[in-house]
């Protein structure tokens, strides 16, 4: 996972936040990489074009929806996204034309309970079902587990319930 992010800066992206120097409490000898946010990802870079698993957020900018969703619709994975809009019109649109498996509505991380299914679409998806609920018996069904929050416009503004620090 680590060589992802060494990549990253030659490919054109952003490191903002590096895991590369974390060292848990306790073992100095295991292998560790915290939490890492890579900004302005191009689609042509491998952190882009691979599924890293392991704790690195990619960010790729894009100009609009149309170009977002194509960008989207055109990987070989699908396995989760997420759309931030108080536009009710904006999110169905987006939930009935993302190819993925998970949608997050105004919910960043789109991981569904157990009974729903978790796991993608396309690449994203390995042998012929699912490990939770009834989708373990569905081997050829392509379903969408969509979460969405919904908040009161006079809030001002859209807080995802992350914790602040000062």
């Amino acid at each position: 996972v680590a060589s992802y992010i060494d990549r990253a800066p030659a490919d054109g992206a952003t490191v903002v936040v590096d895991g590369r120097g974390v060292e848990a409490d306790g073992d100095p000898d295991g292998f560790w990489l915290g939490p890492t946010l890579i900004d302005r990802v191009p689609t042509t870079s491998s952190v882009y074009r691979d599924e890293i698993f392991g704790p690195v957020l990619s960010i790729v900018r894009v100009s609009g929806y149309e170009e977002g969703l194509e960008i989207i619709n055109a990987s070989p994975y699908g396995n989760g996204t997420a759309i931030f809009t108080n536009d009710g019109g904006a999110a169905r649109r987006f939930q009935r034309e993302a190819q993925v498996g998970m949608i997050g509505i105004n919910v960043p991380i789109p991981v569904p309970v157990a009974y729903h299914s978790f796991g993608g679409w396309k690449a994203s998806l390995f042998g012929d079902a699912k490990a939770y609920g009834p989708h373990g018996f569905d081997f050829f069904t392509s379903e969408k587990a969509i979460t969405s929050r919904w908040l009161d416009p006079s809030h001002g503004g859209l807080n995802l319930g992350f914790p602040q620090h000062d």
